[in-house]
């Protein structure tokens, strides 16, 4: 406002003063947008609890299906730094999976979810995402589990194994590239409870 009403034009003094103003005011707008960032969470302990919510199915060609989904972490009561990672469908008595979750290497966030059938399921905490991928019945299937405003977020991704295009030309500068259909996604928003 002082740079306006001066009739004379703006002083050196007053143009000071007003580049100081504008400077500490944007230090404070600064300050406040970074002082309300979240800690980036810490995997396991950030996702312990019980969640519920719905999943979401969306198959390529079909309608959209919806299913009630539980996940329950917790610490286990026989082995330390063991977690339960059972995984609930419907009801406990149509779809309920028991599954573990054991560290392979917490310090480059390597995880493992053991099927205790036989199955074991490399996961990786990265980027604040617990991410794995696997191969079962000629179908990949990545899946990403993340926290997003205290809710946790379920992802799976399916693609068959085999690429429907091949393109590319083969050398250094422009390599064969494989692409693949994806034939489904899912996604769950899951409370605590």
């Amino acid at each position: 406002m002082a740079l306006i009403l001066n009739p004379k034009g703006p002083t050196k003094i007053t143009l000071m003063k007003y580049c100081l103003i504008v400077f500490f005011g944007f230090i404070i707008v600064l300050n406040k947008s970074f002082g309300q960032h979240k800690p980036s969470p810490k995997f396991p302990d950030d996702f312990t609890g019980n969640w519920k919510g719905e999943l979401a199915w969306f198959p390529v060609g079909k309608a959209a299906q919806h299913v009630p989904m539980q996940l329950l972490i917790q610490p286990s009561a026989d082995t330390a730094g063991h977690f339960t990672w059972h995984i609930i469908y419907n009801e406990q008595s149509k779809d309920s999976r028991p599954y573990r979750l054991k560290p392979v290497d917490t310090l480059t966030g390597h995880w493992l979810i053991d099927e205790r059938n036989g199955i074991l399921l490399d996961q990786y905490w990265l980027g604040n995402r617990f991410s794995g991928a696997f191969s079962v019945s000629n179908a990949t299937i990545v899946n990403t589990y993340y926290l997003e405003d205290d809710k946790l977020i379920v992802e799976f991704t399916s693609y068959p194994l085999k690429s429907i295009r091949t393109s590319g030309k083969g050398n250094k500068e422009i390599p064969f590239v494989e692409s693949y259909a994806v034939k489904s996604f899912q996604r769950a928003v899951l409370s605590r409870f």
